[in-house]
């Protein structure tokens, strides 16, 4: 196998981290949590939309304008296993359970959120 081939197969192979993912203001006990397939990329993705004044929950992105991203913090909650069944690609229920399970969690010890 040529090594083009040989690096297209270790990407197909490769499994992102999967799971959810807080971002917590440091002067309010306020936060935006999140599940993705792909935490790595969709964190990435919540921090260009906030640096460019495009995050769809407009109070965080208020906020955010307001305090600067230094007065929050972004954190990894949980990470969600992949199945042993390696045909199984959609994830979307289990990652709705995780976020049903920390809201929950955070909302017994208090913390409000920031609508999506």
């Amino acid at each position: 196998m040529d090594r083009k081939k040989e690096l297209k197969e270790q990407y197909r192979m490769m499994k992102p981290d999967m799971g959810i993912f807080m971002i917590k203001s440091n002067f309010k006990n306020k936060c935006y949590i999140e599940t993705a397939q792909n935490l790595r990329g969709k964190i990435n993705s919540t921090e260009f939309k906030l640096n460019f004044g495009n995050h769809p929950s407009r109070e965080l992105q208020r906020d955010w304008n307001e305090y600067g991203k230094d007065s929050f913090t972004i954190e990894i909650l949980e990470k969600l296993e992949y199945d042993k069944d390696e045909t199984k690609t959609d994830y979307s229920e289990e990652l709705e359970i995780l976020e049903m399970e920390w809201k929950e969690k955070l909302s017994k010890e208090g913390m409000e959120f920031y609508s999506k």
